[in-house]
């Protein structure tokens, strides 16, 4: 058996990393370390505009990348999507699961209609992609799939509810045990990070202007701040790289401490 170099262990060469979310935020700041560390990328989201320039920028800086619109809530746009992908460039070896939304509200605040949009992009969606990447891993015999949940998978906030994000987020972390452990036979790691808060497009104009939030976060972090541009990548290039090979299941939180208080 091939036992790879430490000095490898990290290296995507020749690799294929789908990113759902990638329009955006920390689903565009892992495709560009994909690209940096040698992956080539397929960029997926609603927003097709917006990939297209992604694309463009990775491609100036000597990456690779290819952009198909996708909507994550629809079965038959996910199917095509990973077609696309898989036309292009002929196989897939990692998928991040980062399309996500967070509505604020309570159980008794939040619309049946904004709980069932949580639900979908955040946990239908991640299980319609797997659901048509995984059978391509299964018949390569490797894989490996990163899904971002929350740190909000795992505790709550007294000063701000987001009742349905903490359900969304805690299906994430079972949705990811319960195929980790029947894919891992496959050669298919299955893992969660956990971000605490990163500011972001979803995150800019809600928690970063809720100033009692912020003050809540700061006073009660180790950190003392939230995370910066890039924080996240260095777990999730760990958990998509050959250096996680024997590692499947996990939640990786990267919070600064935050759930540790």
């Amino acid at each position: 058996m091939e036992v790879l170099q430490m000095k490898d262990l990290f290296d995507l060469k020749g690799k294929v990393a789908v990113v759902a979310g990638a329009s955006s935020g920390l689903g565009a700041d892992a495709a560009r370390a994909y690209a940096e560390y040698g992956a080539q990328v397929a960029l997926l989201a609603r927003r097709k505009e917006r990939l297209d320039e992604l694309a463009e920028e990775i491609t100036a800086a000597g990456g690779t990348a290819f952009a198909a619109a996708c909507d994550v809530t629809a079965e038959e746009s996910v199917k095509n999507a990973v077609e696309q992908v898989l036309t292009h460039y002929g196989k897939i070896d990692i998928l991040l699961n980062n399309a996500g939304v967070a509505i604020k509200g309570s159980v008794e605040d939040t619309s049946a209609e904004d709980w069932d949009k949580v639900m979908d992009i955040n946990v239908k969606g991640m299980y319609l992609m797997c659901k048509y990447v995984i059978p391509g891993m299964r018949s390569r015999q490797y894989g490996k799939i990163v899904n971002v949940a929350s740190v909000n998978a795992v505790m709550a906030s007294k000063t701000l509810a987001r009742h349905s994000y903490n359900a969304s987020k805690a299906a994430v972390r079972g949705l990811t045990m319960g195929m980790a452990a029947t894919y891992m036979k496959d050669n298919i790691t299955i893992n969660s990070v956990g971000p605490g808060l990163f500011e972001s497009e979803m995150t800019a104009n809600t928690l970063f202007k809720n100033e009692e939030y912020l003050e809540s976060y700061r006073k009660t972090n180790p950190a003392s701040r939230p995370g910066r541009q890039g924080e996240l990548n260095g777990t999730i290039l760990f958990l998509s790289s050959d250096a996680s090979s024997y590692v499947t299941s996990q939640h990786i939180l990267v919070d600064g401490g935050y759930t540790i208080i």
